[in-house]
């Protein structure tokens, strides 16, 4: 099993990928989000300077703000100046998208795009159209100069539901996915790959596999919802609701049934906000803060429903179980200053012992 973090971007906190290099960690991997944290290729590039082993990449690079050749362009800028320890994860931006009003990317938009990345990653001629207009495009001089196709640069694609984990499959090196409690069990999600692949007529060999979740490393005696893990983990449980808020009023639904005892206090908080400003109110802490009088809602089953919760030798258990069940990598979302404490005590009481 390797570990890693998926962090937000932020340009004032780079010492924290040397941080994690130092504490045995095998990647990084950056949020992309434009409204709310810095740039997620200038990120990079700044960690890519400070550090020597560890993988750093987007995790994920948004598809609906940035067409695909200029992913490729800044992909291949990173590789240049970290050859072989980039990592390129891809999504369709519910964060990202939602901030502006917007819905994240179509399967059928993300299938087409998908496929000029994997050609132009690998160093193809395809078919792009931009505006209507279609026409054959390649990365230019990438052999010489300015940037870099070698290394291999390997594509993951963010998949939570059977579509897009298939498109993972047939497009992908690899795929980014969610474990229960709040996901799907590794074989399931390895399943709709392999379908996916199966499409393509593509084998899965050297095909790779990471979950993002999120942990809660307890002290001994400490129950789940202290006043600690509340600060440490609150913003990662709330963006669990804030991205259902969005799903149960566009299509009319309830909410799932770990949210139903907390739906209408939190609607209450979210409606003192103007509707055409909601948008605003409702991802604005992604991973990072509470707005006040959510921390009230969070008890410890819904941080149980969330995350990854248990002492050292609990999260052990439950990791060798999921690496008997085939998961390769574990990224932990963290957005705050308690990722520090937490990569350290994870790194000791854990990674040690595994």
């Amino acid at each position: 099993m390797q570990f890693g973090f998926c962090v937000m971007a932020d340009i004032d906190e780079i010492g924290f990928f040397s941080h994690a290099e130092a504490l045995g960690y095998d990647s990084v991997w950056v949020a992309d989000s434009q409204m709310m944290f810095s740039d997620v290729y200038m990120v990079c590039a700044l960690a890519a300077r400070q550090t020597k082993r560890i993988r750093i990449g987007p995790g994920t690079a948004i598809c609906g703000t940035r067409i695909a050749p200029v992913q490729v362009a800044a992909m291949a800028t990173l590789n240049r100046m970290a050859p072989g320890r980039v990592v390129f994860g891809i999504g369709t931006g519910n964060t990202a998208m939602r901030t502006m009003a917007q819905k994240p990317m179509k399967m059928a938009d993300f299938a087409a795009y998908l496929r000029v990345l994997r050609g132009l990653l690998d160093g193809e001629v395809v078919n792009y159209s931009f505006e209507g207009r279609a026409r054959p495009v390649t990365m230019l001089r990438h052999e010489t100069r300015f940037m870099n196709l070698q290394p291999r640069i390997p594509l993951f694609v963010s998949g939570f539901g059977p579509r897009a984990m298939a498109l993972a499959g047939e497009y992908g090196d690899g795929l980014i996915f969610a474990i229960p409690p709040r996901g799907v069990p590794v074989p399931q999600a390895l399943a709709h790959a392999r379908q996916g692949a199966a499409r393509a007529g593509r084998d899965m060999s050297g095909f790779r596999n990471t979950t993002l979740t999120n942990v809660v490393l307890l002290n001994p005696g400490e129950r789940a919802d202290s006043d600690r893990v509340k600060r440490a983990i609150g913003p990662n449980v709330m963006a669990s609701v804030y991205y259902f808020y969005d799903t149960v009023h566009e299509r009319g639904i309830d909410p799932p049934p770990f949210l139903e005892r907390i739906w209408k206090p939190y609607c209450a908080l979210v409606e003192q906000t103007p509707p055409e400003h909601r948008h605003f109110r409702t991802h604005e802490f992604h991973y990072t803060d509470l707005h006040p009088g959510e921390a009230a809602l969070i008890d410890e089953q819904l941080i149980r429903d969330t995350c990854l919760v248990g002492t050292a030798d609990e999260l052990i258990e439950t990791i060798r179980a999921l690496e008997r069940d085939g998961l390769q990598e574990m990224l932990f979302a963290s957005g705050n200053f308690h990722k520090w404490e937490l990569a350290e005590r994870f790194s000791r009481e854990v990674m040690a012992r595994l």
